[in-house]
């Protein structure tokens, strides 16, 4: 029973996000995409008709690519889940706040 000397605390329940975990058929199917692809590739630039050299900067262009795109797709984790953290402090701070606050208190 509430005796009116101090009104109720409400206590917000945060939503944890739960970690989406990928399955191992997903794993191995992208790891075998990958794969493939690049053999595919290395496989085109060799049957290429055309000077070494040609073939050569066609290998470092693609293998420059593969590694940008794996750098862009790391920053993007990154800043993503550091987004997450960042929301999940404000969060609790908000929570904290709301919870201290007594709206009948005299200012």
């Amino acid at each position: 029973m509430w005796d009116g000397s101090r009104p109720p605390i409400l206590v917000l329940m945060s939503e944890t996000p739960v970690k989406q975990q990928n399955t191992a058929a997903f794993y191995g199917q992208a790891v075998a995409s990958f794969a493939l692809a690049m053999a595919a590739t290395a496989v085109g630039i060799y049957n290429l008709q055309g000077d070494a050299w040609v073939r050569g900067f066609l290998a470092i262009a693609v293998l420059y690519l593969v590694t940008s795109a794996f750098t862009l797709s790391k920053v993007i984790r990154d800043r993503q889940e550091a987004g997450q953290i960042v929301s999940r402090v404000d969060q609790a701070r908000l929570e904290k706040l709301l919870a201290d606050h007594d709206p009948f208190e005299k200012l």
